[in-house]
């Protein structure tokens, strides 16, 4: 019998473990839907504590359905607030399923703005795209039904935060709720919210993308804390390395989870619970939502610690 020499071993090798590695990530990991817990430290002294259930990037199509059984489970954790920061949808017929999804959660305050695969279908892409700068021109898919979800949230109660400042009430604390158009698309025009509540037990901003220029304009008017999505965490992550890419122009370390976005503000990205049709592909970064506890902010500063929970359901 002939010898296979070591390079041919050594090519085998790879080939063998690339292949088990894209079968993971496209088979299990990217169904692994996951809670993730995370504390931030943003209400004045002696405050209870606010729960805010952190919903982004569901990029459903419509037989997802243990996509769609997971999320409605998530009632069950009883938040105060619920927030979705956009990229609903992956298909024209997927409006149903999202709200057969948030169905629960809409009977519960909640506050909203889109992303751009709530506008438009997704469509392929050389995944080398991401890793040069991003000034190409952008190629859009067809056209979403977003006005449909757009109606559907708002019949239910939930605020439409874009390019807009309201108030809610939940749980007897008055929050100020202000987001921008998705600056994925440069559809965000911070000047229409800029200013902020003073007397508001919680200035909280909404944004898909969390583009640096945005997250200035929310910490440069005092916000406590932003919320975003878009970054899917990276979608794939290296053990040691983290993000590979964010897919915008904040930094791979603030690519998933919470962090501090200058001395005041906060900044949480969901690292979302799906991906495109496309890519349907996650390693290291499981699809999750985020169930946010504000607490009292401390006496010196401290790192805000999250943890990665067994998803419900």
């Amino acid at each position: 019998m002939p010898r296979v020499s070591s390079p041919l071993r050594v090519l085998a090798g790879l080939a063998a473990v690339g292949a088990a590695t894209l079968a993971y990530a496209a088979g299990i990991e990217r169904r692994w839907w996951t809670l993730r817990e995370t504390e931030i430290p943003v209400l004045a002294p002696d405050a209870r504590p606010l729960t805010i259930l952190h919903v982004s990037d569901l990029h459903l199509t419509p037989n997802q359905r243990s996509k769609i059984r997971w999320v409605s489970e998530l009632d069950r954790l009883d938040p105060d607030l619920v927030v979705n920061t956009g990229d609903n949808l992956a298909h024209p017929g997927a409006v149903p399923g999202v709200l057969t999804a948030l169905g629960p959660l809409l009977a519960r305050p909640g506050a909203f703005v889109f992303g751009s695969n709530d506008y438009y279908g997704p469509t392929p892409k050389n995944p080398a795209r991401y890793l040069t700068p991003r000034n190409e021109r952008r190629i859009h898919g067809e056209p979403l039904p977003w006005t449909d979800l757009r109606a559907a949230f708002r019949e239910h109660g939930w605020v439409d935060a874009t390019h807009s400042r309201q108030t809610l009430t939940v749980d007897g604390r008055t929050v100020s709720v202000a987001g921008v158009d998705d600056p994925h698309l440069n559809l965000d025009r911070y000047t229409q919210v800029s200013g902020h509540d003073p007397d508001a037990d919680l200035r909280l901003g909404l944004t898909h993308s969390p583009e640096p220029r945005v997250l200035d304009g929310f910490a440069a008017d005092g916000y406590d804390l932003v919320l975003a999505g878009h970054t899917h965490g990276g979608q794939l992550r290296l053990p040691g390395f983290g993000a590979i890419v964010t897919n915008c122009g904040i930094d791979r370390s603030r690519a998933r989870g919470a962090s501090r976005w200058g001395s005041h503000t906060r900044l949480h990205v969901s690292a979302g619970l799906g991906t495109s049709p496309y890519a349907p592909v996650r390693f290291a970064c499981p699809p999750e939502a985020t169930l946010v506890t504000l607490v009292p902010r401390p006496a010196q500063p401290s790192d805000t610690r999250a943890r990665a929970a067994e998803g419900v359901g």
